[in-house]
This record gives structure tokens, sequence and C-alpha cells, in this order.
């Protein structure tokens, strides 16, 4: 296996986005979404989608993780997002989006694509499941804690709010 090379996304790396997102997705969340779910969630789906959010004149601050010539992870930053029913935000800055394939966990890549899209003293807030605790503690370690916020999604998932 090869280093990791984390640059900024291409419109080229749609495809592959979207089959670490779905792939994931799959593996996190498939016990706790209905089948019914992954009939509307597919790969071509979510590779339509990040095709038109990269053919964007200004995607954002968007990387990937390259291992072998095979994207293995993405993230995403930029200004955070309102929610509605929600505290208002306590951060400018918002992790947006940070996947990485199963197989691929423990080998520093999020933290590599973490610090790619957020320097790692910026403050910043993120949403992440509560039932996520995996992800959870990575952020923990890399200084986000929760500030009590939570929110439920279009799915039921209960999130909360991390800040650092």
């Amino acid at each position: 296996m090869s280093e990791p090379l984390v640059r900024p996304a291409v419109l080229d790396d749609a495809e592959a986005i979207a089959v670490v997102h779905h792939t994931s997705w799959v593996q996190t969340y498939s016990d706790l979404l209905p089948v019914a779910h992954w009939e509307s969630d597919t790969v071509d789906g979510r590779a339509q989608r990040w095709h038109e959010r990269l053919s964007e004149e200004a995607p954002g601050n968007l990387s990937v993780a390259v291992v072998d010539k095979q994207v293995v992870g993405f993230a995403k930053a930029g200004a955070t997002r309102r929610k509605s029913g929600v505290p208002l935000p306590v951060r400018s800055d918002e992790l947006l989006a940070l996947y990485v394939l199963s197989e691929r966990h423990g080998t520093g890549i999020g933290a590599l694509l973490l610090g790619a899209v957020l320097p790692p003293t910026a403050p910043a807030e993120l949403w992440v499941a509560d039932a996520n605790p995996r992800a959870r503690r990575f952020y923990e370690k890399h200084g986000f804690l929760p500030d009590g916020a939570r929110f439920i999604d279009d799915l039921n998932f209960a999130l909360i709010r991390m800040v650092r």
C-alpha cells in the first residue's frame, strides 16, 4: 500500500466520492435505517449529486484521500449551516462531511482529511450521529466536544453538535 495522498477534489472524483459516501453509510447505518431507504439511496444517485456539487464554480473546501489511485475517503468543510429549531451556530466554520472506507479506519487517513479541510487548531463545529460512538471518539481525539445541542434529522437520526 502506498502512502495516502490528500488533495482537493476534482470533477472526475464525483463517482469515487459517491462510492465512498454510500459504502460508508451502508457500513455504518444499515442497521439503523429501514430497508426502504436503500431503494432510493444509491451510488448512482449520490454520484449525480456529487457531480452537481463539483460542477459548481466553487465547490468549497472538499478534499479526497487517495491510496494506490483509489479514493478511500473525503472531507468537506464550509460555512456553518443553520438548523431550524437548534441553538444558533457557535462557530463560523463547520465540518460538513468526513467519510473513510472502514478498511482504512485506524490508518490516519481521517486525521489527514480533517487537517486538510480544517486547520488543526481552527475553531469549528460539526454534527455527528449520537449512535456513532466510533466517530464521536475520533472527533474528541481531535479536540471536538459535545456542547449539548441536539437535532433530529430527516432520517430520524439523533445528531449532536461537537465544537472546538
